[in-house]
């Protein structure tokens, strides 16, 4: 009854209960853990380069660092936060003044079009235009109340957001401060080959760096980009939309359109034939440009991924995870490939493993 394969058996089901257990413990700060260590993973070369030149104090070290991620990553985002806040609830009050009118604005696209195109409509079954100004109008309306709801939530919410940033930061020094022999404990305990335990956590941790570096690069420049030039073209609540663009950015390729595109077509039905070529030309030529370019250098060249698959992954992932799935996504993904293909290496009897970039 006592056998040694008893034993090892009860003891793998206790290690998978408590692991659970503790797992389920953790999901209310599922967001402020995940943060910590993805902050971890980014500023750890940071940390290992003041740790040399502070003669190994290490809480010194790791203090430092955490100050400075706070003042270059945290402390802006929430400054932004903040300032979007206010724009939408500004932007809410003005649709329902009226001075904001999506409705008036479609309805002016509608009398621009010419008679092909209205007769196009009809053909499709869109002839009925006053019908779709209504549903636009009931959209819009159901939108502003949405924003207005959730600005609220995030005021009732403060509280909670305040111990899950205090618990983010306090991880943080410790994942700083002690990662490197967590990350041994962690090789040593997965029951793997020391090699395939090595190239996997690389992999994860590569993945991470890749991902926040590069979608945040691509986030703030397609934003700061699209909010200066909305501004320059005189749109109302151009901070509100350029932030939208690049929190839209982390889809690839048709992200930042999603924004642009809709107020361009604005400008050329009212007559703005300027004002819609110079944003078309900037949306294409400029903010494109970033999404291409920069996106595949930072993301796709680190991770050794297909765009297709970054594409597909981030997206899943926001669907799943929200906002932290476009870190998410790709992680699992990354992590799938990688598997598969030390399964594959094995299945062959390679000894070579895969290279990481």
């Amino acid at each position: 009854m006592n056998s040694p394969a008893l034993q090892r058996g009860t003891f793998l089901v206790l290690l998978t209960i408590v692991t659970i257990a503790f797992g389920w413990i953790l999901v209310p700060f599922f967001g402020a853990v995940m943060w910590s260590v993805a902050l971890a993973i980014l500023f750890t070369p940071i940390y290992r380069r003041l740790i040399t030149k502070m003669n190994g104090r290490r809480n010194l070290a790791a203090l430092t660092t955490l100050l400075l991620a706070t003042i270059v990553v945290v402390i802006p985002l929430v400054v932004v936060a903040v300032y979007v806040v206010d724009e939408v609830v500004i932007v809410q009050q003005m649709i329902r003044s009226g001075d904001i009118s999506f409705t008036g604005y479609f309805q002016q696209i509608v009398n621009a079009l010419p008679h092909w195109a209205l007769d196009l409509l009809n053909r499709f079954g869109l002839g009925n235009v006053e019908g779709f100004i209504g549903r636009v109008s009931t959209s819009a309306v159901k939108s502003s109340q949405l924003i207005a709801t959730h600005a609220v939530s995030i005021g009732q919410n403060a509280f909670e957001f305040l111990i899950s940033f205090g618990i983010m930061l306090y991880l943080l020094f410790f994942l700083l401060r002690d990662g490197g022999e967590l990350s041994k404990t962690v090789r040593a305990s997965l029951p793997l080959a020391r090699p395939h335990t090595h190239y996997l956590l690389n992999k994860f941790t590569t993945v991470i760096r890749a991902t926040i570096k590069g979608n945040i690069a691509v986030a703030a420049a397609q934003g700061i980009i699209g909010g200066i030039a909305l501004s320059f073209l005189g749109v109302q609540g151009a901070l509100l939309w350029g932030v939208l663009m690049g929190f839209l950015s982390l889809l690839p390729a048709v992200g930042a359109a999603l924004i642009w595109a809709p107020v361009a077509i604005y400008f050329l039905a009212v007559g703005e034939i300027g004002k819609s070529l110079t944003l078309i030309f900037i949306g294409v030529f400029v903010i494109g440009l970033v999404d291409n370019i920069l996106r595949p250098l930072l993301v796709g060249k680190d991770t050794q991924m297909p765009d297709y698959i970054v594409l597909m992954s981030t997206i899943g992932g926001i669907a799943l995870f929200g906002i932290n799935g476009f870190v998410i996504g790709p992680v699992i993904a990354a992590l799938f490939m990688a598997s598969w293909d030390l399964f594959a290496s094995s299945a062959e009897g390679e000894h070579d493993m895969p290279t990481l970039p």
